[in-house]
């Protein structure tokens, strides 16, 4: 859906305001306007979505048949601390705080994008996460290129 990239040093400013990357902005690009939604991530994150990322993956959520244990779970968790926010005039979002506290952030934050994916990490996360990357990291890629190289 998107072809995001970039990794951001940000501060959040004394009211928990993150100002956005203005290439972040760029490349979301008008889809920006309809709003954003912020989440718990599914490791010690935040996860920022565009309005339209966010509708298509809970409309894949509220597809499951919630009668399944395990769907229910993982809706809940899906949707724990979800809270649409938009771009202020000076393009920052207000962070809310139990998002904050989950993801242990205080002003301090490094926001990683690839593909369709805005991770929000406090930078000690963050560094500890670049400090412990897989050691197998080339057999991984020679497995994963070596999958989908066509022709």
């Amino acid at each position: 859906m998107y072809n995001l990239i970039g990794e951001y040093d940000v501060r959040l400013d004394d009211k928990n305001r993150l100002r956005m990357p203005g290439s972040l902005v760029k490349q979301i690009g008008e889809d920006i306007r309809l709003g954003l939604v912020i989440n718990r991530g599914t490791e010690k994150c935040l996860n920022l979505y565009p309005q339209k990322l966010w509708d298509w993956k809970s409309g894949i959520v509220n597809k499951l048949n919630l009668h399944i244990p395990e769907n229910k779970e993982f809706a809940r968790y899906f949707y724990r601390g979800a809270t649409p926010v938009e771009l202020d005039s000076s393009s920052r979002i207000l962070l809310p705080k139990l998002l904050l506290e989950h993801a242990d952030i205080q002003q301090d934050i490094v926001i990683n994008v690839f593909g369709s994916e805005i991770e929000i990490w406090s930078r000690k996360a963050y560094e500890n996460l670049i400090a412990n990357e897989p050691k197998n990291a080339v057999q991984l890629a020679q497995k994963i290129f070596a999958q989908n190289v066509v022709g």
